[in-house]
């Protein structure tokens, strides 16, 4: 027999902020790395950032008929400026000194380093629960 109070949401355990270092070229003081504070995306927020990537594409052969398809770029930066809270993205005089308009170019600026900036979104993606990269997802589907 099943415990419903176990399942309400007070006894849900609720994941934690946590930081990371996402480039070696924003340093403190003493030259350490910057440590960035990154949160738990929750499922709809996730389902909300898919969904705006999504694209339809025609079918080949069948007029008028489409299928969706993700743009798999796209919905990485996204998920990305959704999970950082530290540096604020969103934040104007820090995208005034990079020069760019949106919180998305602004992350590809600061992580300018294509390693670099494939790690943090790895990172993001592993903290938010995915086991399977949506990289390794883009090489398995190469293969």
């Amino acid at each position: 027999m099943s415990n419903l109070s176990l399942f309400l949401k007070k006894n849900k355990i609720q994941k934690e902020n946590t930081t990371y270092a996402a480039t070696k070229s924003l340093c403190d003081e003493q030259g350490n790395p910057l440590l960035w504070e990154i949160k738990p995306l929750t499922t709809k927020e996730n389902e909300d950032i898919r969904e705006a990537c999504m694209i339809e594409i025609p079918v080949k052969g069948k007029p008028n008929m489409f299928r969706p398809k993700l743009v798999t770029s796209k919905y990485l930066a996204k998920m990305m400026v959704a999970s950082i809270v530290e540096p604020n993205l969103y934040n104007a005089e820090l995208q005034d000194s990079y020069e760019v308009k949106t919180p998305e170019d602004l992350l590809k600026e600061m992580v300018n380093d294509p390693g670099e900036y494939n790690d943090l979104a790895t990172f993001i993606q592993q903290f938010n629960g995915f086991n399977t990269t949506m990289q390794d997802k883009v090489e398995e589907a190469k293969n």
